[in-house]
């Protein structure tokens, strides 16, 4: 067998399904099972610290879909493994998806059973895009979640990520600035999203650089030679000594340049406080204060409640595995086929059949006051939510709004969020989402049509 790529290619996408996708798709072609079906995409409950989904990715993946192609070395590798029959891999060589997608805005908060998208096409098209839409979705949604609490807890103040070296895998480093940037954070180290998704590149020296040099003072000279403007690190040995020197420094020096400090460990609220004394004495109001060193939201909360004169903050690795919520129970269920009501009956995992739609109400203030999930043929008070993104196969015109346009939708959609939701600790209340009388109508027929199905196929049996 060759060597596999290092990296897994764009065009390899057709076989990242899982087994039972493919067996399925089979099965549907082989009994000639090829009306359309409706799958949506979503969740039944909010991860255990979130008041909210940031809803991230579900647009983007539809240029995946649009672009999806069977190769012939993708065939071979399906006929190795002698699971599907001749016929099947020729349908497949001429596979293209030929259906629908709706879904919600980039950055759009979204509450339980909301859908994130929904999906119409021929059946087996529709099944074997399962687990590809939901790692798309499900990883930006993830990191978006997290880094707008980030931008919450900053108050204002700019956060940047660092997270890029103890995130799963370098797809999930690239594809989570994006998702960072559509959660309004300022800026990344990542030099290859950053400068792919127009998010600014940021960042300082690591200990290693000041180490490296004969003394703390000879690196810092020499970055700021190389780097006017720049960011100093000082706590590899003594914060508050460091910035003493940087403070006699520039009194002798005044031409330098240095923008500001990185505080990365010990008490960073009262390190910021004495290093903002020791500058401003020297008359150095203007060089500004970062910190990092393993901060999360909490920590981020805290110091800004404490007023800690801190004007930026890195994070690291809880934006990159957003530690404390790592994953969203996404679920992609058929909710309709051939025409009819489809659901899943199980206990704790019933869902809710039919194509819908999200209407949102807001109050006068713009700010958000209830959903309602509706069928798609029903109208509802507010805006809805899920729009159409492709048809035929093709994405519409002008269906994805520029980068910059998804950032100012998000900023806007999370500032008319009730102020409970926008905390970071959980809400007393959870924000209203109700169902119209239609679609609990539509569950309860389809209930008792599973009913008398199975009461039908156990007197069949008898």
């Amino acid at each position: 067998m060759a060597e596999p790529s290092l990296m897994l290619r764009e065009q390899d996408l057709p076989l990242l399904v899982d087994l039972y996708e493919l067996a399925m798709a089979q099965a549907y072609w082989r009994f000639g099972m090829d009306d359309d079906a409706v799958f949506s995409l979503f969740f039944r409950k909010l991860p255990e610290h979130r008041n909210f989904v940031l809803a991230c990715g579900q647009q983007q993946v539809a240029r995946v879909i649009e672009s999806l192609r069977f190769t012939d070395e993708h065939i071979r590798r399906l006929e190795d493994l002698n699971r599907f029959e001749s016929g099947f891999l020729d349908w497949l060589r001429q596979w293209r998806f030929t259906g629908s997608v709706r879904a919600v805005p980039e950055g759009t908060p979204l509450f339980p059973q909301e859908p994130l998208l929904e999906i119409r096409a021929p059946v087996a098209e529709a099944q074997m895009l399962e687990s590809l839409v939901m790692n798309y979705v499900h990883l930006e949604s993830t990191l978006a979640s997290k880094a707008v609490r980030l931008v919450l807890a900053a108050d204002g103040r700019p956060v940047v990520d660092f997270g890029m070296r103890r995130m799963h895998g370098l797809d999930a480093a690239w594809r989570g600035v994006r998702a960072y940037r559509v959660a309004g954070l300022s800026g990344t180290s990542n030099i290859q999203a950053g400068t792919d998704f127009g998010l600014p590149v940021k960042g300082t020296m690591a200990h290693s650089f000041v180490q490296a040099c004969e003394d703390e003072m000879a690196a810092f000279r020499m970055y700021a030679e190389l780097y006017p403007g720049t960011t100093l690190l000082v706590d590899t040995y003594d914060t508050r000594g460091a910035v003493r020197n940087i403070a006699r420094w520039l009194k002798d020096n005044p031409d330098v340049d240095i923008g500001g400090i990185r505080l990365d460990s010990g008490d960073l609220g009262e390190e910021a406080r004495d290093c903002r004394q020791i500058l401003d004495e020297a008359g150095l109001d203007h060089i500004r204060i970062m910190a990092s060193g393993g901060l999360d939201e909490y920590q981020i909360e805290s110091l800004v409640a404490a007023g800690a004169p801190i004007d930026g903050f890195g994070v690291g690795t809880a934006i990159g595995v957003a530690n404390d919520a790592p994953a969203i129970e996404l679920a992609y269920k058929l909710t309709a086929y051939q025409g009819e009501p489809r659901m899943k009956k199980s206990t704790g995992k019933r869902s809710w059949p039919c194509p819908k739609q999200v209407f949102r109400r807001f109050g006068g203030d713009g700010r958000m006051q209830g959903d309602l999930i509706v069928e798609a043929s029903e109208e509802g008070e507010g805006t809805p939510l899920l729009q159409p993104l492709m048809a035929d196969g093709r994405l519409l015109r002008d269906a994805i709004a520029p980068l910059e346009d998804q950032v100012r939708y998000t900023r806007e959609a999370v500032a008319s969020l009730p102020d409970q939701q926008k905390q970071l600790a959980l809400a007393d209340q959870a924000y209203p989402v109700r169902l119209s009388e239609s679609l609990e109508e539509k569950q309860a027929q389809a209930l008792e049509r599973i009913a008398q199905l199975q009461e039908w196929h156990y007197q069949d049996q008898d």
